[in-house]
């Protein structure tokens, strides 16, 4: 069982389910003056990431310490020359202060202003940072993408910018016009959207064409591949950006014990961390762990090689994975390019299809802000 493996190369730039209801939409006079431009927006001009890894920042400030400046900018740097240029980041993602990895990036731009061109930068907002409840009416998203740019600043333009979770009250027509205008005015250069159902990437990428669709991928979360939205994406051609690949970092084997996750981080509150599910989830790594042993790759690696077996395939169109890190190392190793041959690829599924993952994504109170 030989992985044929490549050199490392630079790749090119560039929390969650209830179904969607059919909703009578309102349209104010405001909306009402952009749906015919909206819906007639060209997708030759839509901006689109072209990358095979990105980079998630969420761990770098989305935990009770923060990952130091020095460490956090060499692996921010570490990203960059290994190709992981597509950065995925939110206006939530910090502790205690909400915007902290905003103002992460906006101090790595400002020390390194050369690097900001060579970055395609996606931020989430529009959500309660306290209970993830989405804030998708129009002064709402206004409101939200005006703070980002405030706290990031003129160190790097936001290049697509969209609410982290879905809110089926709010009209899309509301919340997608409202992205809009920020294109229009160039404050922004497209919008994506995040944990949406396949139902609703139809109908808003008919609304307004999107740039991208962030989504919940790994080998213990392949939902994406049955409920519509792999199939969807590909169809219309939006790429598909991968976050958690690694499964919280579970996938890699280096969490061994629920006590091997700091107190107070985040992982610590959802369902597949909790003890009655922890040991049996277990299993399905040490199954991967023995697979990327015969293999010569790591865990990482591996798991990062079977979403990439799946993009631009028969299963799906174009996914970015973006595997977060805070060390220059594990940059390096999930950087470096594992191909799997159809038969690695046969064998792994198969030990997928006999695993059946306990406990769901996140936890009951939000479940229900997924796939919507």
């Amino acid at each position: 069982m030989a992985l044929k493996k490549t050199q490392i190369r630079s790749f090119v730039s560039a929390i969650f389910c209830n179904p969607l209801h059919n909703i009578k939409h309102r349209k104010s006079n405001h909306l009402s003056n952009h749906l015919k431009k909206m819906s007639s927006t060209s997708t030759a001009t839509v901006f689109r990431p072209r990358a095979v890894t990105g980079f998630g920042l969420m761990g770098m400030t989305w935990r009770p310490v923060h990952t130091p400046d020095e460490q956090a900018f060499a692996t921010m740097k570490a990203a960059i020359a290994q190709g992981a240029t597509f950065w995925s980041s939110g206006d939530y993602y910090g502790m205690p202060e909400p915007t902290a990895g905003l103002a992460l990036l906006r101090r790595y731009f400002e020390a390194y202003p050369e690097d900001a061109s060579k970055v395609t930068l996606f931020i989430k907002c529009c959500v309660d940072a306290k209970t993830m409840a989405p804030k998708n009416k129009r002064e709402e998203v206004l409101a939200s993408a005006e703070n980002c740019f405030k706290v990031i600043g003129s160190a790097k333009k936001i290049d697509v910018l969209g609410p982290a979770r879905m809110d089926p009250s709010v009209p899309l027509e509301e919340t997608l016009g409202a992205f809009k205008e920020l294109v229009d005015a160039g404050k922004i250069n497209g919008v994506g959207i995040s944990e949406a159902s396949a139902q609703t990437i139809e109908r808003a990428n008919s609304i307004y064409p999107l740039s991208l669709v962030e989504i919940e991928f790994s080998l213990w979360t392949p939902d994406i591949l049955t409920n519509g939205v792999a199939a969807t994406a590909k169809r219309l051609d939006v790429p598909l950006v991968a976050y958690s690949p690694l499964g919280r970092g579970f996938l890699t084997g280096q969490i061994k014990s629920v006590d091997d996750i700091p107190e107070g981080d985040i992982r610590r509150r959802f369902d597949r961390f909790q003890p009655e599910n922890f040991n049996k989830n277990l299993e399905l790594v040490d199954k991967l762990k023995s697979f990327a042993e015969k293999a010569g790759v790591t865990p990482a690696q591996l798991a990062l090689a079977w979403i990439r077996s799946i993009s631009n395939s028969p299963q799906a169109g174009t996914i970015i994975p973006i595997p977060g890190a805070t060390r220059v190392e594990r940059v390096e190793e999930n950087s470096k390019t594992v191909v799997l041959s159809p038969e690695n690829k046969a064998e792994l599924d198969a030990i997928l299809a006999s695993f059946t993952i306990q406990g769901g994504r996140y936890n009951k109170v939000l479940e229900g802000l997924l796939w919507r």
